[in-house]
């Protein structure tokens, strides 16, 4: 596969005003101020293939939107250098802005009080889509959407989650060969999330697109991304695999058992930390969390020694891994600015 994005060094540092509190801070800032520097993103490197699926996810303010911004030109970097499709995102070609697609999902291009037919329409004109291209797109997109009947609406009048598809087409009726998706199903209820999920990996597949994904919900990262770059404080601290994160991170495995007659918890404990006890210490059912690791072999003495009907093995939940690299980072900072 050929290389689509590469970034090398990237940052992007902002000056912030910081206001001394109380009347005396107000009047002394008509003739003084003090601004600080504050650093979004800090000299990260990484590249991507054409038609690569890329989770991009860290904590708010991580500088995850800075990044997508200055890969569509939104923002000039403070320095190192960018190619996307072999432009320069800043250079605002309109080439290379024919050619990618940014959404955002705490961010509206749909006119409010009109249908979203007119954004498309204006859309149309803006990236010169021939008439054919133009309804075949539209069709497409609308009947894998399912708002077919919906296009001609007042945008007030729809619901977020059908405002959130039509924002898609409006992104999507050039077919761009790189899309930017910041946060596209916040807000969303678990039905609607898996709606989109479909749609991004059935677009991303039809069309070889190369897309990154940000997102909150690491339901979204779990299923559409094989890769993850993951950013700190404007740094970043992994690239890989998201299988890997797991076996870096996930130090423990939840066994849940069920019995076919009651068990003290004093059998239990020997095999890991349990769960979900009962008053008495008797019950049909235990979870048990045990290192990862050893999660075979526990498992295996377990069903051995213990009347068990019932066994399930689960990693941890995503979200839980990724606080715990968070959590590693912060721990390997504060020991680092240790005396």
């Amino acid at each position: 596969m050929s290389e689509l994005i590469s970034v090398q060094n990237l940052s992007k540092h902002f000056q912030v005003y910081k206001k001394t509190p109380g009347l005396l801070g107000s009047i002394t800032s008509l003739w003084k101020r003090n601004y600080e520097r504050v650093d979004a993103v800090n000299n990260i490197s990484f590249s991507i293939n054409e038609g690569e699926v890329v989770g991009f996810i860290g904590q708010n303010g991580a500088g995850k939107t800075t990044t997508l911004k200055m890969l569509s030109g939104l923002l000039y970097p403070s320095s190192g250098s960018i190619s996307v499709l072999g432009f320069t995102p800043w250079d605002r070609k309109p080439a290379y802005q024919k050619q990618f697609s940014l959404v955002m999902g705490q961010k509206n291009q749909l006119w409010w009080d009109l249908p979203a037919m007119e954004t498309f329409l204006l859309n149309k004109a803006i990236y010169e889509i021939p008439d054919k291209m133009f309804k075949k797109n539209l069709s497409a997109l609308s009947e894998l959407l399912d708002v077919s009947d919906l296009t001609n609406i007042q945008v007030r009048k729809l619901s977020l989650g059908q405002r959130m598809k039509c924002e898609l087409i409006a992104a999507l009726l050039h077919n761009p060969k790189v899309v930017f998706l910041d946060e596209p199903t916040i807000g969303l209820d678990v039905v609607m999330q898996k709606t989109l999920r479909d749609f991004i990996r059935n677009y991303n597949k039809e069309f070889n697109a190369t897309i990154i994904l940000t997102s909150h919900y690491m339901g979204d990262v779990k299923e559409l991304c094989k890769r993850t770059i993951i950013i700190e404080k404007g740094k970043k601290v992994f690239d890989g695999p998201l299988k890997d994160i797991i076996e870096k991170y996930a130090r423990n495995k939840k066994l849940t058992l069920t019995f076919s007659r009651p068990v003290a918890k004093n059998e239990l404990r020997k095999y890991g930390q349990v769960l979900e006890l009962d008053e008495d210490g008797i019950q049909d059912t235990a979870t048990i969390i045990v290192p990862r690791k050893q999660s075979a072999a526990i498992s295996a003495t377990i069903m051995n020694t213990l009347p068990v009907q019932d066994l399930t093995i689960e990693e941890p939940s995503i979200d839980a891994i990724i606080r715990e690299v968070f959590k590693s980072q912060s721990k390997q900072k504060v020991s680092e600015e240790a005396p």
